[in-house]
């Protein structure tokens, strides 16, 4: 016996969600596996801490580009997470649209800034 549902039938965001969830593991390990390399880098330097030794361990060319990614990265974590709990949770369509907007604008202003900082190093 088949079941028509005809037009009302309205699925919302059901192509998201292997990609999503793969995504997000995916980033997730990603962001990990740069915590352990920036904490490796911590405990072997020897002295105090200061700015001059946060500096002296971004300045390398390659952390920078593996911080680069490592921010696109987080961004796109927050995103996918963001734009489904705005999808899950917010009905109105006009008001998750702004949400989803406002949080687009934010994680762009904060990965710009993010940018400006590392690249000024």
């Amino acid at each position: 016996m088949s079941v028509n549902y005809g037009s009302k039938r309205i699925v919302v965001g059901a192509h998201y969600g292997l990609r999503d969830w793969l995504s997000q593991r995916i980033t997730a390990a990603l962001m990990v596996l740069f915590t352990f390399v920036v904490l490796a880098q911590v405990l072997f330097t020897r002295g105090p801490i200061g700015y001059e030794t946060w500096a002296g361990i971004f300045a390398a060319q390659w952390m920078k580009v593996l911080t680069f990614s490592i921010i696109i990265a987080l961004v796109w974590h927050v995103w996918v997470g963001m734009r489904d709990i705005w999808m899950d949770y917010i009905k109105p369509v006009w008001l998750r649209l702004s949400l989803q907007v406002f949080t687009l604008v934010w994680l762009v202003g904060c990965a710009g800034w993010a940018i400006q900082v590392l690249w000024r190093l």
